[in-house]
């Protein structure tokens, strides 16, 4: 009966363990091709460019095109690094392949600290402050305020607001690409994608004095080899004293809520809202974060919202990345 219990126990523990050290690895391979746009006008392609961090790791990096000149940039606004090519006047044909590797570790930040050190916001202030759309007065701060009352400190109000973006929120599969992220439209009407919610959680968090902020990637397949060219996400990162950054992805509840088709009390749904409360998955990877943002070299029109999709202009004008005929580009996943 010890030997069994023993067993038990080990088995559990080993389990625990592989959950935690979970990766995910292979090559994605971007490739884009801007020919449809007229000769006559200058083409700019600007892409999320993939780097290294503590939780993924990025190598072997080969870029191959036609461009007439292109190099590695950082966004004017924040520094998330980008790729810039452009192909000029007269180029017929315009394509370019970005292909590198990537490891992505699974990341739960649990063990949260019981006391909450001392902080000072001014170090935070990037993200403490309101966005075009995502403003921390009016509406949001008054639903934040009343979200968050009788909470004290930083984890007890990122958790309400976590707690009540699952509640409140829904995935509207009618939302085009993973949505806007216009805080307050969808406080009057609740549904979206992934950056819609995960702009709503940053939003209150911000309004109740949390920093916070939007990470935008895509998802690794979990097959061999996967057309990921629509798989863009949009997950939440909250500061925690004593702690550091910690993710958090009411989407992912929600979106497990639609897919699977069951209800917020089920054990599935109760399993997964804890796990993305400080966790997320290995099938994904970061390559940009940030709103309102200013590229470089500049582009010709507004400050892109995100930068979750890659962006380019023909002449000036910016192509619609949703449109698969003007701006065509494809997104493979290979183990």
């Amino acid at each position: 009966m010890k030997r069994l219990l023993l067993l038990c126990i080990t088995i559990n523990l080993l389990i625990s363990m592989s959950c935690w050290a979970e990766n995910r690895s292979g090559e994605v391979t971007m490739e884009f091709d801007l020919s449809a746009q007229p000769a006559s006008q200058k083409v700019q392609l600007w892409i999320p460019y993939p780097v290294s961090n503590h939780d993924q790791l990025i190598g072997n990096i080969r870029l191959e095109g036609n461009y007439s000149s292109a190099g590695v940039y950082t966004v004017t606004t924040n520094g998330t690094p980008l790729l810039y090519a452009e192909w000029a006047q007269g180029s017929k044909s315009r394509k370019l392949s970005l292909a590198f590797d990537v490891t992505r570790d699974e990341l739960r930040r649990g063990d949260f600290p019981v006391r909450e050190p001392s902080w000072n916001p001014d170090d935070y202030a990037e993200y403490l402050a309101p966005t075009s759309i995502g403003p921390t007065d009016g509406a949001v701060k008054e639903l934040s305020d009343k979200i968050v009352t009788g909470k004290v400190t930083v984890l007890e109000r990122t958790k309400a607001i976590y707690d009540w973006t699952v509640e409140n929120m829904y995935r509207d599969p009618e939302t085009r690409g993973c949505g806007t992220g216009d805080v307050c439209y969808l406080l009057l009407k609740p549904g979206g994608k992934c950056t819609d919610i995960s702009s709503v959680f940053v939003a209150l968090c911000r309004a109740a004095g949390v920093p916070a902020r939007e990470v935008f990637g895509l998802r690794l397949g979990k097959k061999a080899e996967q057309d990921i060219t629509t798989w863009q996400h949009c997950w939440a990162e909250f500061f925690l004293p004593g702690h550091g950054w910690v993710p958090a992805d009411p989407a992912d509840v929600l979106k497990a809520m639609l897919v699977e088709k069951i209800e917020l009390t089920s054990p599935r749904i109760i399993e997964l809202r804890d796990y993305f409360w400080g966790g997320v998955d290995a099938y994904r990877f970061q390559l940009a974060s940030g709103r309102d943002l200013l590229l470089n070299p500049s582009q010709a029109g507004e400050p892109l919202n995100t930068f979750g999709y890659p962006y380019a202009e023909t002449g000036g004008k910016a192509l619609d990345f949703y449109d698969p005929k003007s701006f065509v580009y494809k997104f493979n996943y290979k183990e």
